[in-house]
């Protein structure tokens, strides 16, 4: 699977190509990132101009273990993104099956399938298991018990949009051996193109990981905002009740068009409609993009608007 024919949301330069408009005339609903993103302050010059010193990196680990109630005998790493992460753990992995339950995210099977591994759905005996939770697109939540491969060696969850459920997270198992919890800085504050991700296991797997990533992987200016963000739990209480209202808000319109709420997460929505390509054509003649997928006709799913943007999606829907 390469880079160009992973399927994604996004691909914004493509729905202008066909329905015409200026990328910033759009509305793209097509991913999970929230549309309110945390208030970036000023970021000295010295931040961009030196190396990141340690004492930030620390200030920026010791914010995430608190914030995410990392255990004592577990360790962080910040990384330039989730996917840098993900493009790495493969190291980690003995040869064999890896069963990645579908549908879900992909990039996880590409990363996997590029280090030559054997890529499984339900594979109950493979040595290693990845499990997006919440699950992209459904929101599927998992559960200890219903872990698909109960004896794996390496248990890799991916928590990128469990920021929304903080008391669903596995990170209790971060500090198990064979355990590593993914956490993505993009989604939740909606700080995508800051590219800041985090790994969470025993010190020994974050070892492998850290030597893979290098030094100086984060930014400056990346470790300053996201240690300051990941304080501020006034802000995440409140960005966590206005997302399950706007969410709500969106099932409602979707539900009058006659689609039907699958599941998803209070970041994105999946809808079940007659026609999901049809329904994407018709959003985006107002030129608001969503995302469909290959594998189902039906299923479409859509990011929240931002606050300025609600009346375009509500005429679009009614239209």
């Amino acid at each position: 699977m390469t880079t160009e024919n992973r399927d994604h949301g996004g691909g914004l330069d493509a729905a202008t190509a066909r329905f015409g408009g200026s990328r910033i005339g759009w509305i793209d609903l097509s991913t999970g990132i929230n549309p309110q993103p945390y208030p970036v302050s000023h970021v000295s010059a010295d931040v961009w101009t030196a190396l990141p010193d340690q004492a930030a990196q620390d200030a920026l680990v010791g914010a995430a273990r608190t914030f995410w109630n990392v255990p004592e005998g577990a360790d962080v790493l910040a990384a330039p993104g989730a996917s840098a992460l993900i493009a790495a753990l493969p190291a980690l992995s003995e040869p064999g099956t890896v069963t990645i339950p579908a549908p879900t995210y992909n990039e996880h099977a590409a990363a996997f399938g590029a280090a030559d591994r054997s890529l499984s759905t339900d594979d109950t005996s493979a040595q290693t298991q990845v499990l997006v939770h919440p699950n992209n697109p459904d929101g599927r939540l998992w559960r200890t018990e219903d872990f698909p491969a109960a004896a794996a060696s390496l248990t890799i969850i991916d928590e990128s949009f469990c920021d929304v459920l903080p008391d669903a997270s596995h990170i209790a198992l971060s500090a198990e051996p064979g355990y590593v919890i993914l956490k993505s800085f993009g989604k939740f504050w909606g700080l995508a193109g800051m590219r800041l991700g985090f790994a969470i296991a025993h010190p020994g797997t974050i070892s492998v990981l850290r030597d893979r990533i290098g030094p100086w992987a984060v930014s400056g200016p990346a470790l300053q905002t996201g240690a300051t963000a990941l304080r501020d739990a006034g802000w995440a209480t409140a960005t966590r009740q206005r997302l399950k209202e706007d969410s709500s808000r969106l099932d409602s319109l979707m539900s009058a068009t006659g689609a039907e709420c699958l599941g998803g997460t209070t970041l994105f929505r999946l809808y079940s409609v007659a026609n999901a390509a049809a329904m994407q054509e018709r959003l985006a003649r107002h030129h608001i993009w969503s995302r469909i997928f290959p594998y189902s006709d039906s299923w479409i799913r859509l990011g929240l608007p931002a606050e300025i943007h609600w009346p375009r999606v509500e005429a679009a829907l009614r239209a």
